[in-house]
């Protein structure tokens, strides 16, 4: 299998994320010039802090939390931040059949669980974050302390997806230009500076880096018999069990996911007696445009409710 490996000089100009990047390889997989597949990350914050794992969506990577990164260190907080596979400095396979919704959680599960070996993580997810993280929550839910879900969702193709999600999905797959920089801008209420924009480019120096980002959409489970179907089902159950921290924090102003804060403040048990919050003046990629307010959500969080 073809993986490609984004120059590094190609993130040289990305402003405001000095994070240091560390990088988890996957033994036994497909090579990079002979080396093992690898995931970086970034990371932030007291290396003896409670650990906060930001798992971005599609088709962004780690740069997307950079706005709220700081009030998590400032509030004493080890933060851990993820690029997907197929994703900013993480490797690309070329061949977008290497991409499953599962293959992604295998992936997530090794480098946080394995490589990292991290214990009583607070997950926030956004987008495809949370698809990924939250199959993580319930088939490892002794890993976890907390959970923020932020403009995401679970889906089964048991309901039927939003015209907007539909619409996307479409462009996604038959859209001949897939400009990355410019689809993160439109998903904003605030727009977003030229060297911003150019950030959100960077991981992808051609079309042939895309893969993943391009084969994202079409992982999203939108019928009963979808390949992720029944492990999403059985994750949904496990949530239904789950009585730990699990706060919404979702914008008001994503066509994407509007609504779906109340099916998990419904369905979880851990979600009923908190104060859920809704953040206003946010697109789909609420990191952007209200990153700081996220972010103090979050440390509130964790200050408030001590691990088990």
């Amino acid at each position: 299998m073809e993986v490609l490996r984004t120059p590094e000089e190609r993130f040289v100009s990305v402003p405001d994320f000095p994070y240091p990047v560390g990088h988890v390889t996957f033994a036994g997989g497909p090579t990079v010039g002979g080396e093992a597949l690898r995931m970086a990350f970034v990371e932030a914050g007291p290396p003896d802090g409670e650990v906060v794992v930001l798992l971005h969506g599609e088709p962004s990577w780690s740069f997307l939390w950079r706005r709220v990164i700081p009030a998590l260190v400032d509030a004493g907080l080890r933060v851990v931040a993820p690029d997907l596979i197929g994703f900013g400095r993480s490797d690309k396979p070329a061949d977008r059949a290497a991409y499953t919704y599962a293959a992604h959680v295998e992936w997530v599960r090794e480098a946080l669980f394995e490589g990292l070996e991290l214990q009583d993580v607070t997950l926030v997810g956004q987008d495809w974050g949370g698809l990924i993280g939250l199959r993580l929550v319930a088939e490892h839910p002794d890993r976890f302390a907390r959970v923020v879900v932020a403009n995401t969702g679970l889906p089964t193709g048991d309901s039927p997806m939003s015209e907007a999600f539909l619409a996307w999905q479409r462009f996604s797959q038959e859209s001949p230009r897939f400009d990355v920089g410019r689809i993160v801008a439109n998903g904003c209420v605030k727009p977003l500076p030229p060297e911003v924009v150019s950030a959100y480019d960077a991981p992808f120096p051609d079309d042939s880096y895309k893969a993943g980002a391009r084969a994202f959409p079409a992982l999203v489970p939108t019928s009963p018999d979808d390949p992720a179907a029944a492990a999403n089902r059985a994750a949904w159950e496990a949530l239904a069990r789950w009585d730990k921290p699990f706060l919404t924090a979702f914008s008001d102003s994503d066509p994407i996911t509007g609504g779906g804060d109340a099916v998990f403040q419904r369905a979880v048990p851990g979600a009923r007696v908190r104060p859920h919050v809704t953040l206003a003046g946010g697109g789909h990629f609420l990191q952007e445009d209200v990153g700081p307010e996220l972010g103090r959500v979050v440390a509130r969080l964790v200050g408030a409710t001590p691990p088990r």
